[in-house]
């Protein structure tokens, strides 16, 4: 082999790995533009699932304080309750002892 033949293969091989790098370059370009969509989806969808978890937090505090105001409203009946049947009972009293 002449010096123009390993030359010109060389050229060739250089060529070729040129182009090899140039369509890897290319196929990582477009990898890395799908990664990046990914990513702005699960960005999306972390945010849309932390307004969920907001929402949901609210709710729970909410139905909280409603119980509480329930198990209120219910202590006040009992006590009310038991109110009345005292007074009966100190009525039931009076009444026995203004007899005598």
């Amino acid at each position: 082999m002449d010096a123009k033949e390993k030359n010109e293969k060389t050229l060739k091989l250089f060529t070729t790995r040129m182009r090899q790098l140039i369509l890897q370059f290319t196929e990582m370009k477009k990898e890395n533009a799908g990664l990046r969509m990914q990513v702005a989806e699960h960005n999306a969808r972390i945010k849309e699932l932390e307004a969920q978890l907001s929402q949901a937090k609210g709710d729970y505090e909410s139905l909280k304080m409603a119980k509480m105001i329930e198990i209120s409203d219910r202590d006040l009946e009992g006590a009310q309750k038991r109110l009345a049947k005292l007074i009966r009972d100190v009525n039931k009293c009076i009444t026995l002892l203004s007899e005598k």
